[in-house]
């Protein structure tokens, strides 16, 4: 612990050093400089202790979001002036190198002094996330987005081809602080021409409470002609704080599945139905949360027992990587998983059809849109809430509408 912390306040100090430099190359009054200096110490203190104030029996809070919200703008801007003005140390040491053997120089003259526009680009540089998390924070986190996907199977049932399905998943209903743009996305889940809406899991953070003020929002869902479905994500379960009692947890939990019903939704548990239209039928699947690095409830073959090998499928598993473990090679063949839970970090760069990144794809194989290997496909949702971070860059909250379709996917 004590060695963790040692690292960590080396760490810091390692970026606050470097982030210095590039002001003091380009900024030469003193009282500027110093009252850098000093709001940078304000700042970290400010951080340091609204984080050891965490009440892990409270779990999330605002206090944590706006603390999170405010290290990121404070140091990913830092972070990357540190990466730009470390680099032109190592630039400058290795000058200073060769002038010391080849040229024969010494002493100051060795090495290159800091240039102003390295300074200027660094400073260029880290403006674009600074601007970008505050865009993030007032603008991003409520900028819906509606994708639209059609995924064809060969195998499809003739009546549902052109069946359409609306999902959402991660609401995190405990982090939201805006009743107008959450009734904006109700009613934009309402306009998409549907069949059906499945829901993904994480209605709150921790607390059932969370939603209570959020139920009658959520009850202006309309009502599809062939259902409304969910399954649990991993913060569905309370398993992020710490509880006076195991009743309690277990008393949360109750209610945290009593409210999937409340706004409408029949919540699958290691289940399955059958969908009916006209002569055909497809087989909807929901487990519980299995994640690679999380809480593993889900129980596939509790949840497809006595379903065929040639029904039709549509799984619904909160954490994709579910689907990369264990779904994707299952005997069963499951044409179409649909998950959630990666938030695409929240944080990325996306140019739709172009080009896709976030640190997401560094932890999870498939988190964001559609994958597919050997004719199986899962869709992982970017999210309509946000947790944490309070805020999106890049990644915005979706609601998708998928369209099945019979016939040969196109590549």
């Amino acid at each position: 612990m004590i060695i963790r912390f040692v690292i960590l306040c080396a760490l810091f100090l390692f970026i606050e050093f470097y982030s210095y430099q590039a002001f003091r190359t380009l900024i030469k009054l003193r009282w500027v400089l110093v009252s850098y200096q000093i709001i940078s110490v304000l700042l970290l203190i400010f951080i340091i202790y609204s984080f050891s104030q965490v009440d892990r029996s409270v779990g999330q809070t605002r206090q944590f979001m706006f603390t999170t919200g405010l290290m990121l703008l404070v140091y990913v801007p830092k972070i990357v002036l540190t990466l730009i003005m470390f680099g032109e140390d190592i630039f400058r040491a290795g000058a200073g190198i060769v002038n010391y053997f080849v040229y024969n120089s010494s002493g100051s003259e060795a090495i290159p002094s800091r240039r102003k526009f390295i300074s200027q680009i660094g400073l260029g540089l880290a403006a674009v996330p600074f601007l970008s998390l505050i865009y993030g924070i007032f603008e991003g986190k409520y900028n819906f987005k509606v994708i639209k996907q059609t995924i064809f199977f060969p195998d499809l049932p003739d009546a549902f081809d052109g069946f359409k399905i609306t999902q959402i998943s991660d609401v995190h209903s405990g982090s939201f602080d805006n009743p107008e743009k959450i009734s904006y996305a109700i009613d934009l889940i309402n306009q998409q021409e549907a069949d059906m809406i499945l829901f993904t899991g994480d209605i709150v953070n921790t607390h059932a409470k969370e939603m209570h003020p959020w139920l009658e929002t959520f009850n202006k869902i309309k009502d599809y002609k062939y259902g409304k479905f969910s399954v649990l994500g991993n913060h569905d379960y309370g398993e992020y704080v710490t509880w006076p009692s195991e009743a309690q947890k277990a008393e949360n939990f109750e209610a945290i599945k009593k409210l999937y019903g409340q706004i409408g939704f029949k919540l699958l548990l290691n289940e399955h139905t059958y969908i009916q239209k006209g002569d055909d039928k497809i087989a909807l699947i929901g487990v519980e949360n299995w994640g690679q690095n999380f809480k593993k409830a889900g129980d596939l073959n509790k949840a497809s027992q006595n379903v065929a090998q040639d029904d039709f499928k549509v799984l619904m598993s909160h954490d994709p990587s579910h689907w990369e473990y264990e779904i994707k090679n299952h005997p069963k063949n499951f044409h179409l998983t649909l998950s959630g839970h990666t938030h695409g970090m929240q944080f990325g760069i996306e140019i739709p059809g172009y080009f896709k990144w976030s640190i997401a794809q560094y932890i999870y194989k498939q988190w964001a849109g559609l994958y597919q290997e050997l004719g199986r496909y899962v869709y992982v949702n970017r999210g309509f809430g946000f947790h944490a971070y309070p805020g999106r860059v890049g990644i915005m909250p979706e609601i998708t509408v998928i369209e099945l379709k019979k016939g040969k996917n196109v590549a």
